[in-house]
């Protein structure tokens, strides 16, 4: 066989299978541990998202093995049997024989978290893999997907690096993937920072984010940097505010006492969304190489100014506390919108609004770049609102920009309309891929582009968490607000106060196929 990665001629055919050169994944054995393989995260997303790369061909039989490992007592079968209702989701008839296929690469290991044995056996079994697989001029490698809580990271780590690492005669590597958020505050994060970092080398450690890995995200690079007409307008000049908005509608739904935890600040605002921030704001990166596009987000981040909370709405939803997870005078916010101004030569004065609620009146994920006025209206048509620039990250992907246009007729009159780039109906047939396929795929690549740095994690904490300590000292309490609404109506005269203008009598119709 030759090097490269394993690739599956038709996405559906699971017989035939050749190697391409172009790809850059190695070959050798690979083994792929998911610790916590029994909880939601894991069969939700993370077993998913593998089968999904198994199915186009990035994991090669012959060479991957997946391990799950908890601390719930079942055999190999059960486990299988809980992960395979997850797979066969609108699965066609040549899935389900590549589900079963699938589910015949996993084996369970039972074990504490912070207990020796456990890891041991979990080592032997690895091992066991990679002797019956390796050849002379392989290379054996080892991935450990941490779908746990933040708060056993130390004891785990600590367990992997003691019982675990790839100390194989065939080289090879050993990654350690970690989920996000990582701690709760600066002098938490840092302090998990210290204990992984005494433990693995940095170019070890992915910390992911999934939003990194949402098709449009991936999108904004090529979007800022390969099109022209975009380059000179791209800065205070032109652009009036920055939305980065995200809204569920629906509440915490079971989750209200891990919810409480964190909050919304800490659940969407202070990663996804400041991620998204970074790739709007960013400079060109000197390359592609993922510690160019990464020394940019730093320097974005390191440029915002502190918070004003005259510029912070706080809310929580009507019944959020009926929830009996949930403590009965709970201060943690549901909603919040946060404008952060960045103090450099492309963006100062202009305001990057952050917003992000539960139990809202839709449900959505979008950047909402607004224009400023056109100077000498001489069409009067500045009541109808200004030129922007929308990306839809989520439901129905796409990007538009909003402009006025004449209104068909025999009259000279105005109309909002748009250009519009709509995925599913431009791209008819193609997958999006889920974001959790693209990073671990990453991951085995070792393209760590699209994860956090330690400098970029403890920038965002240096940003956010004053507001969090006076939000957790119960300096700044949530305005309340009804399940299916906007949000608290202050949020309103907050994006109005920071420039924000709304269009009326628009609304952005994604199209039919």
């Amino acid at each position: 066989m030759g090097s490269g990665a394993w690739k599956i001629e038709k996405r559906d055919d699971f017989r035939s299978e050749t190697f391409k050169e172009e790809n850059v994944l190695e070959n050798g054995t690979l083994s792929i541990i998911v610790l916590g393989a029994s909880g939601d995260l894991a069969k939700k997303k993370t077993f998913p998202a593998l089968f999904h790369l198994f199915k186009q061909g990035f994991l090669n039989p012959n060479e991957v093995h997946i391990f799950g490992y908890a601390r719930t007592k079942i055999s190999d079968d059960e486990l299988r049997s809980r992960i395979r209702g997850y797979l066969i989701q609108g699965a066609s008839s040549k899935d389900l024989e590549g589900v079963t296929k699938f589910l015949q690469l996993i084996k369970y290991v039972s074990g504490s978290y912070d207990g020796e044995e456990g890891f041991r056996q979990l080592d032997k079994e690895i091992a066991v893999h990679e002797d019956s697989k390796n050849s002379a001029d392989g290379s054996s490698r080892r991935l450990f997907y941490l779908a746990l809580p933040p708060s056993v990271y130390p004891s785990v780590c600590g367990m992997i690096k003691n019982y675990c690492m790839n100390n194989s005669d065939h080289g090879g590597w050993t990654r350690i993937v970690v989920e996000k958020p990582f701690g709760k505050d600066l002098e938490s994060a840092e302090k998990l920072s210290n204990q992984i970092g005494e433990l693995f080398d940095e170019s070890q450690i992915y910390r992911i984010d999934h939003y990194l890995g949402k098709e449009l995200v991936q999108n904004l690079l090529v979007l800022r940097f390969a099109n022209r007409f975009f380059l000179p307008l791209w800065n205070r000049d032109n652009i009036e505010n920055v939305q980065i908005v995200f809204r569920e509608d629906f509440g915490t739904e079971g989750r209200g006492g891990y919810f409480d935890e964190y909050g919304i600040i800490r659940d969407i605002i202070q990663n996804h969304l400041l991620q998204v921030l970074c790739l709007v704001a960013m400079e060109k990166p000197v390359s592609l190489k993922p510690e160019h596009i990464r020394d940019e987000k730093v320097k974005v981040l390191q440029s915002v100014l502190p918070i004003n909370d005259d510029e912070v709405v706080l809310g929580q939803y009507d019944g959020y506390t009926d929830d009996p997870t949930v403590p009965d005078h709970s201060n943690t916010p549901t909603f919040s919108t946060v404008v952060l101004r960045i103090h450099n030569e492309r963006w100062e004065g202009v305001p990057f609004i952050l917003k992000a609620g539960k139990a809202l009146n839709s449900r959505k994920a979008e950047i909402r770049v607004q224009f400023k006025d056109v100077p000498g209206d001489i069409f009067r048509c500045k009541k109808q609102g200004r030129n922007e620039f929308v990306i839809r990250l989520q439901p129905s992907e796409a990007m538009y920009m909003k402009l006025t246009v004449k209104q068909p007729g025999l009259e000279m009159s105005t109309v909002q309309s748009e250009l519009d780039l709509s995925y599913g109906q431009r791209y008819q047939g193609v997958a999006i891929p889920e974001a959790y396929e693209r990073l671990i795929l990453d991951t085995i690549k070792g393209d760590q582009q699209h994860f956090v740095r330690r400098d970029e994690l403890k920038a965002a904490w240096e940003i956010f968490t004053p507001l969090l300590h006076r939000i957790d000292n119960g300096e700044l309490n949530p305005l309340p607000y009804k399940p299916g609404s906007r949000g608290p109506e202050a949020a309103d005269a907050l994006l109005e106060k920071a420039g924000y203008v709304q269009t009326h009598g628009y609304i952005w119709i994604p199209p039919t196929l």
